[in-house]
């Protein structure tokens, strides 16, 4: 596939002109790193970093039987957003148990707002769409295309971000949502992100998506900013134990064996997928996924066998170096009987086995 051919965001020409290396994801062209992968990395955990993820997906549901659709559709419980302004994590259900996709739910003042994941919007949109009949009063609108998507993240993001949107930010918590106006550009923005780090995911209007990078880019240099890729946005969201729809997540895994049964709430209600969830919680899981501390220099990948004395008892789901906790890391897939932390696996790598151990999650937790 050629560069050509690939869709792009309203930043690629200044990705070009700040000299990112552009390759092609889910069919996007988009910066997987400027000056290097541990830079932004770092830039990220210790003052502050901006993506462009642009290429992901956003939906709004509105109408008056919105919230009863939603709470159908998704697995996470949707009474927690009691008021406008607030956001929850969650996850499409497929009736088998398997993941359609995870995705994040924002409360706003006249409808809800999600946001999906890149490789998964047509198959998304088609998902909510199908189930959308059987409910009164519920109006979709696929804005993938209206909506730009800028993330500001790091410890430097929060003072950064007040002097241009003004003192809201002091007020903004975890996961809640506000509108303001940055530079004179109007934005939505809430206090989420993808890199274990306190930031911000800011949605504006594709024509003023280069304003307002250059504007993020200029104001944050007294703070040490960097742009950065989708390299350093892998690595980072992997350190603080993140999900990957494709690594972690997928059509034949659930989201009791990603390990994310806290956003799951079996008790609410019928939903999509509670009957083979509930089945999984009652007969147990098959396969968990754990964190794996490996041991010496070669690094796991995605696909490498995992060992239990020496036989193989699953696989690895993503792997890297931690460059922030400085030794090699993965996510895996293992049988319940391997997963406790303290367990001693080992990963297959080139051929030889590299000692691991099992961790809690996260490999990284930031300081509050």
């Amino acid at each position: 596939m050629t560069t050509a051919q690939l869709k792009e965001t309203p930043l690629a020409a200044s990705h070009r002109k700040d000299g990112a290396r552009m390759v092609d994801f889910a069919g996007w062209n988009m910066p997987v790193q400027y000056r290097s992968i541990i830079q932004e990395h770092q830039a990220v955990r210790r003052k502050v970093g901006l993506f462009d993820v642009s290429h992901m997906g956003e939906f709004t549901v509105s109408g008056a039987g919105a919230p009863e659709f939603l709470q159908y559709v998704i697995a996470n419980d949707l009474r927690k957003l009691s008021r406008p302004n607030m956001a929850l994590y969650t996850q499409f259900v497929m009736p088998d148990g398997g993941t359609v996709d995870d995705l994040i739910v924002y409360r706003r003042r006249n409808d809800f707002l999600l946001v999906v994941n890149a490789s998964n919007i047509e198959k998304d949109w088609n998902w909510v769409s199908s189930h959308a009949g059987r409910f009164n009063d519920v109006k979709l609108d696929n804005v993938s295309d209206e909506t730009a998507l800028l993330a500001l993240q790091g410890p430097s993001a929060a003072p950064l971000f007040k002097e241009l949107v003004g003192e809201v930010v002091d007020s903004l918590h975890p996961f809640a949502y506000e509108e303001g106006t940055a530079g004179g550009i109007k934005v939505g923005f809430g206090r989420t992100g993808y890199t274990g780090e306190d930031g911000f995911e800011i949605f504006v209007d594709p024509d003023r998506a280069a304003q307002l990078w250059e504007l993020l880019l200029d104001r944050g240099r007294p703070y040490g900013i960097e742009p950065c890729g989708l390299g350093a946005r892998d690595t980072l969201r992997l350190e603080a134990g993140l999900p990957l729809y494709g690594h972690e997540l997928d059509e034949k895994t659930s989201p009791l064996e990603s390990g994310l049964g806290w956003s799951v709430k079996l008790d609410k209600g019928d939903f999509l997928g509670r009957e083979a969830l509930l089945r999984q919680q009652t007969e147990g899981l098959k396969k968990v996924c754990v964190c794996l501390r490996v041991e010496g220099k070669a690094l796991p990948r995605q696909g490498y066998p995992v060992l239990k004395d020496g036989q193989p008892v699953g696989a690895v789901s993503s792997g890297s170096q931690g460059i922030f906790v400085g030794y090699p890391i993965a996510m895996a897939f293992v049988p319940p009987s391997c997963s406790t932390v303290g367990s001693a696996l080992a990963v297959e790598i080139r051929n030889a086995p590299a000692p691991a151990t099992v961790v809690r999650r996260p490999f990284y937790k930031r300081s509050r």
